[in-house]
């Protein structure tokens, strides 16, 4: 049952959040967009960034605190592996201009054609990814 329940509360919470902000101070919730205007020019402008980043970590500390078996998983990869996934990651949110939450959740709450476009293409390369690493294993 918790394999249903949490990721559904998850999402419910994302939603919520992203109408929030959307709706309370009409700024998107694009994660790769927060952090990256935030570390482009510190400004009394970026407060609300800033807020919002040290809430996303806080928010995961206080997790870590009282729901430690969220944390409770290990990767299957060596370190210079996530680490170089990490830069692709970092890599095709610049060139997408946006990443999975911003352009999954928000652009396509707002009807943008590019975010169904790069929703779209995130999901297939999911899917590609998924069978060539079965095939390969």
């Amino acid at each position: 049952m918790e394999t249903i329940i949490y990721p559904l509360i998850g999402g419910i919470l994302i939603g919520l959040s992203s109408s929030t902000m959307l709706g309370g101070i009409g700024r998107i919730t694009g994660i790769s967009g927060i952090l990256g205007s935030s570390l482009a020019k510190i400004s009394r402008e970026n407060l609300w960034r800033y807020t919002f980043l040290i809430g996303l970590l806080l928010g995961g500390l206080l997790m870590k605190i009282f729901a430690p078996q969220f944390f409770d998983y290990t990767l299957e990869a060596s370190s210079p592996v996530v680490i170089i996934a990490g830069v692709l990651v970092g890599f095709g949110t610049r060139l997408g201009s946006g990443c999975t939450s911003g352009h999954g959740v928000c652009g396509m709450a707002r009807m943008a054609k590019r975010s169904f476009l790069a929703t779209i293409t995130f999901i297939l390369f999911g899917m590609i990814t998924v069978f060539f690493k079965g095939v390969l294993s």
